[in-house]
C-alpha cells in the first residue's frame, strides 16, 4: 500500500493526463457485489444506466422515492491513478478506465462527453470513494483522494444523456 508521501509525489505525474481526446483502456461490468468481468464494450442507456449493472439494483445513491440516482450511472476513473493505487489488485470497479485529467477545472460539472457512441454529463456527485477503498488501498489512499475535492483524484461520475455503445480504445472526447 502506498503512503501519503508516495501518492503526493506522483500527483504532478497524476495531473498532467490528457485534458482531452483519452482513449478508454479498460471497461468493467459488476453484475453484483464482488462480481467484475472485463468486457470489450458497454452499452449505455439514459433510463437504465448499463443493463444488468449492480446501478440498477443496489445504488449507493437514490432519488427520493428510491430509485437510483442517474447522477452516478457511470464513473470514470483515472488510469493514472489506478495505476498508482491499486498496484495491479483487485480492479476497483469503476466501469470506465481513461488516462484523462478529470480535475473540476478541466471537467467541470455539467460536461458533456463522449464514450464512443454515448453520450454523459458530468455530475455534481461527489465520488469520495467507500469504505472498500479504504480498506483495499489503505487509509493513506482514502484520505488522499479527498484530500482536495477539486482534483477528483477518485474520478467522476457522471449520468447518461445519450444511449451509446463504449469500446475499448474508443476516445473519450469532451463535447
Amino acid at each position: 500500500m502506498r503512503t501519503t508521501d508516495d501518492l503526493n509525489a506522483a500527483l504532478p505525474h497524476i495531473l498532467a493526463a490528457p485534458k482531452d481526446a483519452a482513449p478508454v483502456t479498460c471497461l468493467c461490468f459488476r453484475p453484483g457485489y464482488g462480481l467484475r468481468t472485463f468486457p470489450g464494450s458497454l452499452t449505455l442507456t439514459r433510463d437504465g444506466g448499463i443493463p444488468g449493472e449492480r446501478w440498477t439494483k443496489a445504488p449507493w445513491l437514490k432519488l427520493a422515492d428510491g430509485s437510483p440516482d442517474p447522477r452516478i450511472q457511470v464513473s470514470i476513473l483515472p488510469k493514472r491513478v489506478m495505476d498508482l493505487v491499486c498496484e495491479g489488485g483487485l480492479h476497483p470497479g469503476d466501469p470506465v478506465i481513461a488516462d484523462l485529467d478529470v480535475t473540476e477545472a478541466n471537467m467541470p460539472v455539467g460536461t458533456l462527453l463522449q464514450l464512443g457512441s454515448a453520450v454523459v454529463r458530468v455530475s455534481d456527485a461527489f465520488n469520495d470513494g467507500c469504505v472498500k477503498w479504504k480498506v483495499r488501498y489503505g487509509a493513506d489512499a482514502k484520505n488522499w483522494i479527498v484530500q482536495d475535492p477539486s482534483l477528483r483524484l477518485r474520478g467522476i461520475l457522471c449520468s447518461i444523456e445519450q444511449d451509446g455503445e463504449v469500446a475499448l480504445g474508443d476516445t473519450i472526447r469532451k463535447l
